[in-house]
């Protein structure tokens, strides 16, 4: 069921806009909200995008970072199974929607844009029946947050077909530009130089989503000796709440360990291999710039990193390795001789291809300034 917009929707208006994105927690909801932000001030460079946070998650970090207004609101963390926490949600629920309301009232919101997480699900209860809502799901299976704001939203979008969420429109996942135009090749010796490592070698880029992983920084770090005895450089983000001790080997391409990617256009520029997660947002980012994977799904959840994986599999240009059986043996085993060799490489990258939606931040955003009722002023 759809919402009514503030005026009339027979012509557009063209007063400034005013854009609020809920997409808090981790980068994987902070991301596509911000790319959403950015094509959306492309295309009315007069509006104005306020973002929606609480103040334990990366937001506070990154949205600031990006140039747009944060607005803090009580996070609605929702317990996974019977706990005492769960008896005192409904509380939390009802004093977060009334502060999210106020938030809306104060920034003049026309449109609320939900990316899933805690941060959504308030947001959409504060907007039903005042202000137009937009779902985006990055997901094929939906979360709570993004299931119920569906049932009273204006739009829906998803990055896949088959989502189970009614009115679903395929769309994609909104990407950093700095990403869908990276050019990996022109600035590989740029990268490289950015981030010390070898300008020659076979490079392999190892991360585990913002936070890090475990079991990958275990099983990569436990193999440096066999990727530097077969003169392989290594950039590895092992998250900014861990530390990696890794043994040096002089005259051997360098095992390059940082808490935390700021430049992810120059990692993926760096890199010919990537051993990484695969959430929505990191599969998305892999296949648009090309670079082949060895994807390890996170173990827990509904089993949506699998689902994320698969496409590129399928297409050839990823593997996928269970968490459970990631170890240094098996990083000898399989990803050594992979980005040791350069003609297999070449054929995953070019089977990368073509997979994805390389504009869904700006057919995202016009479908947000369409649940608005504001005009497009710029296509550049």
């Amino acid at each position: 069921m759809s919402e009514p917009v503030k005026g009339s929707e027979k012509a557009a208006r063209t007063s400034a806009p005013t854009i609020v994105v809920a997409g808090g927690g981790t980068a994987g909801h902070i991301e596509p909200a911000l790319a959403l932000a950015d094509a959306v001030m492309r295309l009315r460079p007069d509006a104005s995008v306020v973002a929606l946070g609480t103040e334990r998650g990366l937001e506070t970090k990154l949205v600031p970072e990006r140039g747009y207004p944060l607005e803090l609101i009580p996070p609605v963390p929702m317990p996974r199974k019977p706990t005492p926490e769960l008896l005192r949600l409904p509380m939390k629920v009802r004093d977060s929607v009334k502060q999210t309301r106020a938030v809306l009232a104060k920034v003049h919101a026309d449109v609320v844009v939900g990316f899933g997480g805690y941060v959504a699900l308030p947001a959409y209860l504060a907007a039903r029946g005042r202000t137009p809502i937009v779902v985006h799901e990055a997901n094929k299976q939906p979360g709570l947050a993004n299931k119920v704001g569906a049932r009273f939203a204006k739009r829906v979008a998803v990055a896949v077909p088959g989502t189970p969420l009614p009115g679903a429109e395929v769309v994609g996942i909104p990407l950093r530009r700095s990403i869908t135009t990276l050019d990996r090749a022109e600035l590989r010796a740029k990268a490289r130089e950015h981030f010390g490592l070898d300008p020659d070698a076979p490079t392999l880029l190892v991360f585990g989503g913002s936070q890090g992983a475990r079991t990958i920084n275990t099983a990569l770090s436990g193999a440096a000796k066999e990727l530097a005895d077969a003169g392989v450089g290594v950039l590895h983000a092992h998250g900014p709440k861990n530390t990696l001790a890794v043994q040096e080997f002089p005259g051997r391409p360098a095992y390059v360990p940082v808490p935390y990617l700021e430049r992810m256009d120059l990692a993926y520029a760096a890199a010919d291999v990537v051993v990484c997660r695969s959430g929505a947002m990191t599969a998305a980012e892999v296949s648009a710039v090309g670079l082949p994977a060895v994807f390890v799904p996170l173990p827990i959840g509904n089993g949506e990193q699998a689902v994320n994986a698969k496409p590129a599999v399928d297409a050839g240009a990823a593997l996928i390795v269970d968490d459970a059986d990631l170890t240094p043996s098996k990083v000898a085993e399989l990803v050594v001789p992979l980005v040791t060799d350069a003609a297999r490489v070449a054929k995953m990258s070019a089977a990368a291809v073509g997979l994805g939606h390389r504009e869904a931040d700006e057919v995202l955003a016009r479908i947000v300034l369409a649940a608005a009722g504001a005009k497009v002023t710029s296509d550049d």
